[in-house]
């Protein structure tokens, strides 16, 4: 048994995994816990793993057949790559993200300036927990001549013929925009990525001050379709009002498929405690699990617009999770880009990614990615759509509760004084409770469910 590899799949929601790693008879009671003594966090391991080995479960075998998908005609093992980014940028890099089992990458944005990078070019928001839940570069794009990317390149597809080198470029104007496409396309890659989106270049008429304007998107998308024959995906920047109109104006000029979201422009990080009187800070690209929301929203909006039918999505913002993925995939991604979680944990989470997402399929019966694809997206509603007849009121478990008083502060500050303190413990009043579910969000001990029953309003 591997302990370290079962809790990493509970990290990681990959829950059934973990229950399937578990054998029936947990040797953990005549164990005397030399994993449990030599965890870091003193997590109560032995306790963990056997109450999953008293869990309920048929064994499964792992299929990972049902991951196969497309891109623009290239067959993939699975929906998962790497995006264009710091975790993409090397031969070594790439060759080990293939070896533990990533589809493909989305190679550094490869161009012909001359890149110099600031350091330290990194900075974080951090939760209760201290995980990381929005994470902020100033990455430009990749420091290595065209030269010495082709080289790359060409190794990459002599040594991993199966996996998808998808190739992100970003030119200046329209002579380098035809160049590299006609240079990267003699190097072997297999499709390119437009790199409309870039929030941190020092050169102007670059990165998202393109992708903003859809006229030049469209623009410089022809060029590029003149000058290759190979599938062009435009990433587009969540830098707008409307991204849609990007979108349509990539695809008026060729564009095979279409990647979403880019990093949001943000300020982390304000010098308060500056010497000379300047608050010193910079703008950088915003990424992590904080972004998913508004990556969803953009992915959801892409896939429902009919100027867009048939071209291929590839989503990205916040991914760490099979669950996080597969959110995009229903909402109509054909596949899905990792980096900041990656940068988090390794190339070692598309274990999860992978098994997580399989063991979903084969349990809800689908076949394939594309069956679950085209399940869901349907559920989306507006709001003005929604049933306002009923209130599903909060239960209270009090036996967890442990006296904080966070739902009641929540409540009487913040909702509608539905919540009393009694004997140390909170108590609801139904006919102020309008069912808004604040204090089931704010409870630390999730000592406060939601009760699933509907309850019909008054007149």
């Amino acid at each position: 048994m591997d302990p370290a590899r079962i809790l990493r799949r509970l990290y990681f929601d990959n829950e059934e995994g973990a229950l399937n790693a578990v054998a029936e008879n947990v040797p953990c009671d005549n164990c005397r816990g030399e994993c449990q003594d030599a965890c870091p966090i003193h997590l109560p391991v032995k306790e963990i793993i056997t109450s999953l080995g008293t869990r309920e479960r048929e064994s499964k075998e792992v299929d990972y057949f049902c991951l196969k998908c497309d891109f623009c005609g290239f067959e993939l093992e699975n929906p998962f790559l790497l995006s264009s980014s710091v975790v993409s940028s090397t031969y070594d890099m790439c060759a080990r993200a293939f070896e533990a089992g990533w589809a493909g990458a989305a190679f550094k944005t490869v161009c012909l300036m001359d890149i110099e990078e600031a350091s330290p070019r990194f900075s974080a928001i951090r939760g209760d927990n201290s995980r990381i839940i929005g994470f902020k570069n100033i990455e430009q794009l990749s420091d290595h001549t065209l030269q010495e990317n082709i080289e790359i390149f060409r190794r990459l597809k002599k040594d991993y013929p199966n996996k998808l080198l998808l190739v992100s470029f970003m030119g200046r104007d329209d002579a380098e925009w035809a160049y590299l496409a006609e240079q990267l396309t003699m190097a072997g890659a297999d499709a390119l990525e437009m790199n409309f989106s870039c929030p941190n270049m020092t050169e102007g008429s670059t990165g998202s001050d393109v992708g903003q304007v859809p006229h030049l998107v469209e623009h410089y998308t022809r060029v590029v379709r003149e000058h290759t024959s190979l599938p062009i995906i435009a990433k587009l920047t969540p830098n707008v009002t409307d991204i849609r109109e990007s979108a349509e104006a990539a695809v008026r000029g060729g564009a095979d498929g279409l990647a979403a979201i880019n990093t949001i422009k943000s300020l982390i990080g304000v010098d308060i405690d500056s010497t000379d009187g300047v608050y010193h800070t910079a703008v950088g690209g915003y990424s992590g699990k904080a972004v998913k929301p508004i990556a969803l929203r953009y992915i959801a909006e892409l896939a429902q617009d009919p100027k867009l039918a048939g071209k291929h999505i590839s989503a990205m913002g916040g991914i760490e999770t099979w669950k996080d993925a597969l959110e995009f995939i229903v909402l109509g991604s054909d596949t899905v880009q990792v980096t900041t979680a990656v940068m988090q944990y390794g190339y070692r989470i598309i274990d999860d990614l992978k098994e997580g997402l399989a063991f979903y399929l084969i349990s809800h019966g689908f076949k394939s990615i594309s069956e679950v694809k085209s399940s869901t997206i349907e559920g989306i509603v507006p709001t003005n759509s929604l049933d306002r007849s009923y209130i599903i009121y909060p239960k209270f478990q009090l036996k967890k509760c442990v006296g904080c008083q966070r739902c009641y502060l929540s409540c009487m500050d913040g909702g509608h004084q539905a919540i009393t303190i009694r004997d140390g413990r909170p108590h609801m009043n139904p006919s102020k409770c309008v069912g808004c579910h604040l204090c089931v969000l704010v409870c630390p001990q999730q000592a406060i469910v939601s009760s699933g029953i509907r309850v019909a309003k008054k007149n």
